[in-house]
């Protein structure tokens, strides 16, 4: 007993270690107004024709709907094969994200290379299951063809302090992933503060974390630009303590284009153009398809 209590404590102080070189204690105010003045002097020189066009190109179209189907999924993927024909001057989108029971029918489905698929593992979104049961839902979705697996970060064991539990979930199950890559979904509206935002975000990136996401979309608080803010702080900061390259994602209520401009524009001025590729920078959204590709075009359109 004494010998796993001394483990225990030397693997909680290897992520206490984790989290000192990085700058934790942070404003909520400054961040605020740090946000406020990138909104209001950088978006609009963002809001261009090529910017709109290089994020219909970042969009991870995505169903995660109690009445999903396999024929409504069918013709979920149908319509990207469709959008990719019609518009072939256009990027074609970044992914397409569904529920694990999908993967086998948009894999068997989908038409145009270059769109990944992404299903939402690990007992999504609450992240509340077994662990053998989030590593086995996982390797199914894989093996039907996920090429990407978002988890949520239990967020309940973060809030108690409980980061070796944190950080372990994370790390087995990117195992599982072996090469797709992982976006670790942080639940930014339940975690309150920039501190307890930006702690997260280094952790889902020691554990093993390929992206850091912002929301589920299923709490009341989803993605804002204050939390995108404080994690591409600490993906930029990861960068340079490690030299490896973390993606970012927002999603759960991006409903305008306008939202999509200022997470671009934080990305652009936080992170740089290193991270301008959709590879690096998601959005995590269906409503906003229809919304740039219609600015895009010129003319309302309502494709997807």
């Amino acid at each position: 007993m004494k010998l796993k209590i001394e483990k225990k404590e030397a693997q909680m102080s290897k992520y206490e270690e984790a989290l000192a070189k990085y700058n934790t204690d942070i404003d909520d105010a400054e961040i605020r107004e740090a946000v406020k003045k990138i909104i209001s002097e950088k978006v609009p020189q963002n809001d261009t024709k090529e910017v709109k066009k290089f994020l219909l190109g970042s969009v991870e179209l995505t169903t995660l709907k109690t009445t999903d189907s396999e024929e409504s999924v069918m013709a979920f993927t149908e319509k990207v094969n469709e959008y990719d024909a019609t518009y072939p001057d256009l990027p074609h989108l970044a992914t397409i994200c569904v529920y694990p029971c999908f993967a086998k029918i948009v894999s068997q489905t989908l038409e145009v290379d270059g769109v990944e698929i992404a299903c939402v593992s690990g007992s999504f979104p609450s992240s509340q299951a077994l662990i053998e049961v989030k590593v086995a839902e996982t390797a199914l979705a894989i093996k039907d063809g996920a090429t990407e697996i978002d988890i949520v970060m239990p967020v309940g064991k973060f809030l108690s302090g409980d980061y070796e539990g944190v950080c372990d979930d994370i790390a087995e199950l990117k195992e599982t992933c072996g090469e797709a890559a992982m976006k670790v979904i942080l639940e930014t509206g339940d975690l309150i503060t920039a501190s307890n935002i930006k702690k997260a975000s280094i952790l889902a990136m020691y554990a093993g974390a390929d992206y850091i996401k912002t929301s589920t979309g299923k709490e009341k608080i989803s993605a804002t630009p204050e939390a995108a803010y404080v994690m591409c702080q600490a993906i930029k900061e990861y960068y340079e303590q490690t030299g490896i390259q973390i993606g970012f994602k927002p999603a759960g209520g991006l409903n305008t284009v306008t939202d999509a401009l200022t997470y671009y524009t934080i990305v652009k001025e936080v992170l740089g153009e290193k991270w301008l590729t959709n590879k690096w920078f998601r959005l995590g959204t269906s409503r906003l398809a229809n919304l740039l590709l219609s600015e895009v075009v010129g003319e309302e359109i309502k494709f997807f």
